[in-house]
């Protein structure tokens, strides 16, 4: 870096003369008279007439404001990124051993040899990106877009030379690299590595399936297999869960590019994380057999809300109501005559009540109900009993012809505008006549509309009684509502939001217990296992240093425990976990009592990187030629070297930077005008002039 310094004046220069004039009179004046007088000496009140012209010289000169201009002129060499794939794909040929040491330790002393004209970043990547050359080519996937996010992030206004990519050009992960390198204004240089050479190879290339399938229902997963220079193959594709057959499928390969999905439907018959094992026989002389076999996890949840619809009698509002509800397969509907049912309330998130009297009709289901505080939907015809937050005082078995209107401030969960606006058009119910006389704790959804005078009586409304939630619906005919959503829109949209809406409020369960913990059921073998949990004191206060342990075994029953960090939340980060299923069982104490949550997860094997072996070097070619790069083999190091020497438009670059200050901001100023008149000041008085 070079400095240069000037000082520049914000008045004319020439007034620096009068400057010095000023000074040479001021000190002529104070010492003509001592000379004469011979009160010093000579050489004496000559230097005392120095430091004072001095002084008032440079005093006078401040009044100036000159100001001092700092150049700094700054060298930066062009930036050289160079980026290694880490990922398994890279050493699946026959000269990995000659890429792991030859070609390495050839990339490192390149690079040494380019540092007089580049500064050199390294980098590697797989799923992610990483700074440093430290390479063991292990990842489980390959992402390109990393590389140029990171580009365009950290050095979009830096001197960038150049990128030099070493890769086989195979990716599995992410945007494909021709179309998230647009507008780059640095070349690519590739290193192609791997064989493009295309063997005998029948593969499962990819497995389409659902993440999370319900106990008790079917769930499909589409098998692709695909097959090169397989002409003339028999093979089998067979599924297996749990050591058992689920599926076979035989093939007969016909051409020598194969590519055919074949569906299969499973049944989600046990709960937890369920592992299918899919294997395609080998082809006769095939070399890859790593891809021949593949798995997937798909996690069976059993933890579906049971719903019991209660009624008096068959009636098309029930199965208006359970078609809507089992849209949603988190719900299992569950349809009983009151005088027929003989169970237990306990095993329902919800109890659907039809045209019962609720203070008569439901026997002893009303205590299970209420003993138990399980949510209830109570749906009334032309009864005036007296509903839970509403009492209606009345003739009994009358009723009115009430069009439905949406309450446009309720606000207890959010429904679509679309379905706000429709609601007027449902046709009418026959609602119960009388004096509505609604409880403080009631809120209604949908109030009546009788002809032409919108009422503030509800039609649908809610209530909640201490640790109990209902819902009143009062009016019988519903399912007209269903028919007539079809006619409008060909489908059941707008009534199957307003019933799943309703159900979701009232059988969603409010977690009261004091440990809460939070994690995912499936992670991938590459991806960071992260957890957060929430302890709670007596008065459901958040506790903020919780002492939160967890121990977590593996299959083969190892284990190890780790504790939550408190830094940021109470979080823990356990890093990455070999495929398999594990479980854990966390633990805290709070005012001597032991709180414990048990659960697993399982960490899934991805299989990306046997897939695909055959390197993609015309991506590579394409690549550096749209970026004004070029591409090279691992044997052309030398060639590589010499491009990015010569190529001369990749310059180091001068910065140069203006700064301006005022001098009598300069501190030592002060000090340099004090020390001449403490001097004159020393002088003066050593000698008698005061």
């Amino acid at each position: 870096m070079t400095l240069l310094f000037q000082i520049i004046f914000t008045y004319p220069f020439y007034l620096t003369v009068f400057c010095l004039l000023g000074g040479f009179i001021f000190a002529f004046v104070l010492y003509y008279k001592s000379t004469k007088t011979k009160d010093v000496s000579t050489g004496v009140a000559r230097f005392l007439l120095a430091l004072r012209l001095l002084f008032i010289t440079l005093l006078a000169f401040f009044l100036l404001e000159p100001m001092l201009k700092n150049v700094s002129i700054e060298k930066e060499k062009p930036l050289l990124l160079i980026a290694i794939d880490n990922s398994q794909s890279i050493l699946q040929n026959k000269d990995s051993a000659k890429i792991k040491k030859e070609f390495i330790e050839g990339l490192g002393a390149m690079g040494e040899e380019l540092t007089e004209k580049f500064e050199l970043k390294y980098y590697n990547f797989d799923h992610e990106l990483r700074a440093g050359k430290e390479v063991n080519f292990k990842g489980k996937e390959t992402d390109f877009s990393g590389i140029f996010n990171e580009i365009e992030n950290n050095y979009s206004n830096r001197n960038l030379g150049a990128l030099v990519i070493a890769t086989d050009g195979l990716y599995n992960k992410g945007q494909n690299p021709l179309y998230s390198n647009k507008d780059l204004k640095y070349p690519v240089y590739s290193i192609a590595l791997g064989d493009t050479t295309e063997t005998k190879d029948l593969l499962v290339k990819k497995i389409n399936h659902n993440q999370v399938a319900y106990l008790g229902n079917k769930f499909p997963a589409d098998i692709i297999i695909e097959g090169k220079k397989v002409k003339g193959t028999k093979a089998v594709l067979s599924i297996m869960n749990n050591g058992k057959k689920v599926g076979e499928q035989k093939l007969d390969v016909n051409a020598d590019s194969y590519l055919q999905t074949f569906s299969f439907i499973f049944d989600a018959d046990k709960p937890g994380a369920q592992k299918y094992n899919v294997f395609v026989t080998y082809a006769e002389g095939e070399e890859n057999k790593q891809n021949n076999s593949s798995s997937f996890v798909v996690e069976v949840i059993d933890n579906r809300e049971k719903i019991l619809i209660l009624a008096e009698a068959p009636h098309p509002d029930i199965a208006a109501m359970k078609q809507s509800i089992e849209v949603n397969q988190n719900y299992e509907v569950e349809v009983a005559l009151a005088n027929e049912f003989n169970g237990s309330l306990k095993p329902y998130s919800l109890v659907i009540v039809h045209m019962l009297k609720w203070s008569t009709g439901l026997g002893k289901a009303k205590l299970e109900i209420e003993s138990n505080n399980i949510p209830y939907l109570l749906i009334s015809g032309n009864s005036t009993d007296n509903f839970p937050g509403l009492k209606i005082n009345g003739p009994s078995g009358k009723t009115n012809d009430s069009e439905p209107i949406a309450n446009k401030s309720f606000s207890l969960f959010s429904i679509s505008d679309e379905l706000k606006a429709y609601m007027k058009n449902f046709p009418a119910l026959k609602s119960p006549l009388g004096n509505y006389q609604p409880g403080n704790d009631m809120n209604a959804l949908i109030y009546q509309r009788i002809g032409v005078v919108e009422t503030e009586n509800p039609m649908l409304y809610f209530t909640f009684n201490s640790q109990q939630k209902a819902a009143v619906i009062l009016g019988d005919g519903i399912w007209r509502w269903r028919l007539r959503d079809y006619a409008d829109h060909g489908n059941f949209n707008m009534f199957n939001e307003l019933m799943n809406k309703t159900i979701q409020y009232l059988s969603v369960k409010e977690d009261k217990s004091f440990f809460r913990l939070f994690t995912k059921k499936l992670f991938s073998e590459n991806e960071n296992i992260e957890m957060d949990a929430e302890v709670y004191n007596a008065s459901y206060e958040l506790i903020k240093d919780p002492q939160v342990s967890i121990e977590i075994k593996n299959e083969a029953g190892e284990s190890n425990t780790s504790t939550f960090s408190n830094a940021n939340g109470c979080h823990l980060n356990i890093g990455s976990r070999k495929p398999g299923q594990y479980t854990y069982e966390a633990k805290v104490t709070v005012n001597k009592v032991l709180f414990s949550k048990k659960g697993s997860f399982t960490v899934k094997e991805l299989v990306a990187e046997r897939i695909n072996t055959v390197a993609d070097h015309q991506l590579l070619y394409n690549l550096s030629r749209q970026t004004g790069g070029k591409l090279f083999y691992p044997n052309q190091l030398q060639k590589l070297k010499e491009e990015l020497l010569n190529k001369e438009d990749i310059k180091t670059v001068s910065y140069e930077e203006k700064r301006l200050r005022d001098l009598i901001d300069f501190k030592w100023i002060f000090f340099v005008l004090l020390a001449f008149l403490s001097t004159e000041w020393f002088i003066r008085k050593r000698n008698g002039l005061y």
